[in-house]
């Protein structure tokens, strides 16, 4: 086993899942070039600002940003930090290719003021990661308005940001997108919530804790000219009747999306395994790949969710990052990085390499 900058590097086989019953979905085809079909949400501009809800782990209420246009944001160009090293990434699985992209999935864990593991505690530790590791594509969970205004400003104008908040326009926790504008244009864009009326910003069913919702956008690769859908979300930590109906209607809205390859990130609360419905759902029934099992080369394996505790290695990954047939997995790792015992978030961010056919 060779470990680079605390990074434990192996080769392992993919592993196949399991059947279980869940609701019936029509399986997603194979990635092939063709028009979006999907309905876009509404997402008319922010309204001002306004207080934010409090996150499902009981954070604080944070004041919400400005308006910000189809959840797209524009900010001014800040100081970035230089990188420290090389990326986890690199250190694994060398430089990327003309065509890979690099994905990464990473719950932020809600901005909170109350030591210890605050956002001004965690931030720094944060722009150090994201600025060496510098993924084409993020998709986050958890992001308070003024929290991701500070990401972006650490990210520098390089990268935008797409998503509305779970409460409609700027308000409350995003599961907002990420993406190096030098490598990826969106054309389209769109959210939609969780429950029986999905349009319906801020709506909630199925006895889900907190409002849950989907953002999604539909990009072309400046460098292949390839168009693919990255689609994010955040499942309920609470509910698993919740959980199970909010993966069946996300694999509803997959199929509508035509054969365009996807690139589903997220943090499930469910386990990888064949015995979590979400899970057997999405991969077993709908067809998606776990990346983390396809990927020929990955790093360790750990608990996904370390609570800012000690690392449980071969623990429960609850943040996945999965794809449509004909998407090839590379390399996949958990990131470990933390300053002294400070870590970024309570969540370790899980990347991929892909190559989109």
């Amino acid at each position: 086993m060779l470990t680079v900058a605390g990074l434990g590097l192996v080769r392992q086989p993919s592993v196949s899942s399991a059947a279980l019953p869940v609701p019936s979905t029509a399986p997603i085809s194979p990635s092939a070039e063709a028009s979006p079909s999907a309905e876009a949400s509404p997402s008319a501009e922010a309204s001002p600002s306004a207080e934010a809800s409090p996150s499902e782990e009981g954070s604080p209420a944070a004041e919400a940003s400005p308006s910000v246009q189809a959840g797209l944001s524009i900010r001014a160009s800040p100081q970035i930090m230089a990188s420290p090293s090389p990326s986890a990434m690199e250190s694994l699985a060398g430089p990327p290719g003309p065509a890979d992209l690099d994905v990464m999935t990473f719950n932020l864990r809600y901005a909170s003021d109350t030591p210890p593991n605050s956002w001004a505690q965690r931030r720094p530790v944060m722009r150090t990661l994201l600025t060496t590791e510098r993924p084409d594509l993020i998709g986050t969970q958890e992001g308070l308005p003024g929290q991701l205004r500070d990401i972006d400003s650490d990210l520098g104008p390089a990268y935008g940001r797409i998503g509305l908040g779970r409460l409609g326009g700027d308000q409350g926790e995003h599961v907002a997108i990420f993406f190096d504008r030098a490598r990826l244009t969106p054309q389209q864009s769109g959210n939609f919530w969780l429950s029986e009326t999905p349009s319906v910003p801020a709506s909630v069913s199925w006895g889900t804790s907190v409002t849950r919702m989907v953002t999604w956008v539909l990009f072309v690769d400046r460098r292949t000219g390839r168009r693919f859908y990255a689609v994010n979300t955040h499942l309920d930590n609470h509910s698993e009747n919740a959980r199970r109906h909010g993966a069946a209607l996300i694999a509803q809205r997959l199929a509508a999306f035509g054969r365009l390859p996807i690139v589903l990130t997220g943090d499930y609360n469910s386990p990888a395994l064949p015995s979590s419905q979400v899970y057997h759902l999405l991969v077993g029934k709908t067809g998606l790949s776990d990346d983390w099992l396809t990927a020929p080369r990955r790093g360790l394996a750990y608990a996904s969710i370390h609570n800012f505790q000690a690392l449980v290695p071969d623990g429960e990954r609850d943040d996945w990052i999965l794809t449509t047939p004909g998407v090839t997995a590379l390399a996949a790792l958990m990131n470990t990085y933390r300053s002294d015992s400070q870590y970024p978030s309570d969540h370790l961010p899980v990347e991929v390499r892909l190559r989109l056919p």
